[in-house]
């Protein structure tokens, strides 16, 4: 059966709205190939230059590794925080927990710059300024709504039954969500660990607030990297740091492919 006109037109608009979005970021691929010493478009001759001193400058690396950390640390903190917090919601299931769900996901709603500045001043008594753990813990309050969506998504679509199931055979709590709940769930936690490390990987808002000298995120270095030269470097860091968003993107994508084919089986 051939989609009918208004299809084709949802399609042709869905098309150019992802043009309009991704375009922009797109530029960096052309303008990190240049030969020349600013940034600038390439004219006729193209060169990996700034992708080897990317690889090669210590501070670069050092950033490459400060976000590595900082992204795996959130993802795995966001990944269990949200996970619990969905299955407890999930068992509650009542008004006041739809109450709780919403409060949970103010961080999504709220401006990336309030949260800033709110976490500047709870930071500073505390002394987390400038650290790792204030990082990660920023970025993991930031990261677990992401989590808690997708595990609920995943939590909408199991049977009750398997889990009355396992507590009629004598399971506990525990074991009942680590054998029964968890292994049903999996593609919807994997995919929101992923959304977290996308999500802490990418952000400058907040870090810009809480870093200075001793926390320095490749984020970061490409913001202050535009703002004091015009050194190519930053577009082929920002190519690599698309790369690796879209290579996180497309593995969430595939299992939700799996997920779907796993419901319909």
């Amino acid at each position: 059966m051939k989609p009918g006109l208004l299809s084709r037109l949802n399609s042709a608009w869905a098309w150019v709205l992802l043009l309009f979005l991704v375009a922009p970021a797109l530029i960096a691929i052309p303008v990190s190939l240049t030969a020349k010493r600013f940034l600038s478009m390439p004219n006729g001759t193209y060169s990996l230059q700034h992708f080897h001193n990317l690889f090669t400058s210590p501070e670069w690396l050092s950033s490459f590794a400060q976000s590595a950390v900082i992204a795996v640390s959130t993802s795995a903190l966001a990944t269990v925080l949200g996970t619990l917090c969905a299955i407890g919601l999930w068992r509650i299931s009542s008004r006041f927990s739809e109450l709780v769900r919403a409060v949970l996901l103010l961080p999504l709603i709220v401006p990336q710059i309030i949260s800033a500045m709110a976490f500047y001043r709870l930071w500073i008594p505390l002394g987390l300024l400038d650290s790792y753990p204030g990082l990660i813990l920023a970025h993991t309050i930031l990261a677990t709504p992401m989590v808690l969506i997708t595990v609920s998504a995943s939590l909408a679509n199991f049977d009750p039954k398997l889990e009355q199931a396992s507590r009629n055979l004598g399971a506990s709590t525990g074991t009942t969500i680590r054998r029964v709940i968890l292994p049903s769930i999996r593609p919807g936690v994997i995919a929101g660990a992923l959304f977290a490390f996308i999500l802490s990987w990418d952000e400058i808002v907040v870090t810009l607030f809480l870093s200075k000298f001793n926390v320095y995120t490749l984020p970061r270095r490409m913001w202050n990297g535009i703002r004091e030269n015009t050194d190519p470097t930053v577009a082929a860091a920002a190519v690599v740091l698309i790369a690796i968003t879209l290579i996180a993107f497309a593995l969430s994508l595939i299992l939700s492919r799996h997920r779907a084919k796993a419901r319909q089986n």
